[in-house]
């Protein structure tokens, strides 16, 4: 367990320990900790130390996150602050924090209260969409749990410190992911991006200091500050703290979740995955969902974390590593991303609300086999006009228009075969 903190305790059908069991085999020892012998900035500082970036996609520093959220909460005064945790996970190829929510919920917890107390929050609201009903059930009846044994309610184990907490169950979409999103749904609104400043720590939830942070990335804070920032380090293989939750899907012999070092490469987790399905060649992957940009098989030996998969034209983002193998069409692969996010639009600005049904068609008629050559332009146009950061209000058309980007540089062969009404990839 010592090197798979964040899933070492989970029972093999996932079902979530009771409060006592989580007790028993460890649970709820870093909290005492950090209430008794840290202040609220000590344990920022450890946090920073420990180099835990955040895991909901950024990969933001987490103690930076939490530090500016402190200016922000003094700043304001008197009043609610908030921790809300984001449990909505609609990333193509992600399925990490549904784990963590179901089989070990208490570990959640504690991490949202160690993080509460560091940032100076009154109250935490996991949001979890609707899909995850199991595990809205297993935090609700953990969240009961702990407060009938004091680490939630006033006066938390004598610190003087108070915190409430409870599951706020979201119709949950993409958008969702975006924290500023995500805060709008919350208040009952439409969950569409807002404006920045004022950020979210200065004025976020019903216009207070809010700090919003994944389930994955809280579920680690126990074990830093049980065990210390130069243990959790030293878990990592590069420089970014920790272990990570990797999650291997599509072409592969067993789809799994697998926690490894922080920076190990996508031909140990293929490996440990069973290698391609059927005995079949690498076409391409894509290290971190659906969002980020396809490698090859020159860059299987790249460490997965968010600086070496930068460096090499893509990104970490959840680290739901997609797997193609040499029979995957990419224009099809690339085609059900672009509905899936032409579909999970706000509409909110104009790239996202026609650009995307746009590209959508394009490429299903390209995968049909009545595409143009001038469709191929169009889609250049799109990524070339609308991908950038920055010409959409949030990064949603940036993400979404990334594996059609690095698609069209790495499989330009085969968009253009399309235009003949024939796929050449699988046929060798």
């Amino acid at each position: 367990m010592s090197e798979t903190p964040l899933t070492g305790r989970a029972r093999a059908d996932r079902s979530p320990h009771s409060f006592a069991k989580w007790q028993r085999i460890g649970g709820y020892q870093a909290l005492p900790q950090a209430l008794s012998r840290h202040s609220p900035d000590a344990i920022v500082a450890m946090v920073e130390a420990a180099a835990l970036r955040g895991r909901g996609g950024a990969g933001f520093l987490t103690g930076t996150k939490w530090r500016l959220m402190r200016e922000g909460a003094a700043k304001a005064g008197a009043g609610a602050r908030y921790l809300c945790v984001n449990g909505d996970e609609t990333e193509p190829g992600s399925f990490k924090d549904r784990l963590l929510m179901e089989a070990l919920p208490h570990q959640l917890i504690e991490g949202a209260i160690i993080a509460a107390y560091a940032v100076g929050a009154t109250e935490v609201i996991a949001l979890v969409r609707d899909e995850y009903r199991a595990a809205a059930v297993a935090l609700t009846r953990a969240i009961a749990e702990a407060e009938a044994a004091g680490l939630l309610g006033r006066n938390i184990l004598g610190s003087g410190f108070d915190l409430t907490m409870r599951v706020h169950a979201s119709a949950g979409r993409y958008i969702v992911g975006e924290e500023t999103a995500l805060i709008a749904a919350i208040e009952g609104e439409r969950p569409v991006p807002r404006h920045r400043p004022p950020y979210p720590a200065v004025s976020g939830l019903w216009g207070r200091p809010t700090t919003v942070n994944n389930v994955e990335t809280l579920s680690a804070v126990p074990a830093i500050v049980e065990r210390g920032a130069d243990w959790f380090r030293g878990l990592s293989r590069t420089d970014e703290g920790g272990t990570k939750l990797y999650g291997v899907s599509g072409c592969v012999a067993r789809p799994q979740l697998i926690e490894a070092p922080m920076g190990t490469t996508a031909r140990e987790l293929i490996e440990r995955a069973g290698g391609i399905r059927d005995g079949r060649a690498l076409l391409a992957f894509q290290p971190g969902g659906g969002a980020t940009g396809f490698l090859e098989a020159a860059e299987l030996d790249v460490p997965m974390d968010f600086a070496h998969l930068k460096k090499v034209g893509s990104a970490l983002g959840t680290g739901a590593l997609i797997v193609l193998d040499d029979r995957t069409c990419p224009v099809a692969a690339i085609g059900r991303h672009a509905r899936f996010y032409a579909r999970e639009s706000c509409g909110l600005c104009t790239p996202c609300r026609d650009g995307l049904p746009w590209v959508s068609k394009l490429l299903d008629a390209l995968e049909g086999g009545q595409g143009r050559r001038e469709d191929i332009e169009l889609l250049h146009m799109h990524v070339d006009l609308a991908g950038p950061s920055g010409r959409s209000f949030c990064d949603l058309m940036a993400g979404a228009m990334t594996p059609l980007k690095s698609g069209l540089q790495r499989f330009g062969d085969v968009f253009a075969a399309h235009l003949d009404g024939h796929c050449p990839v699988g046929r060798a």
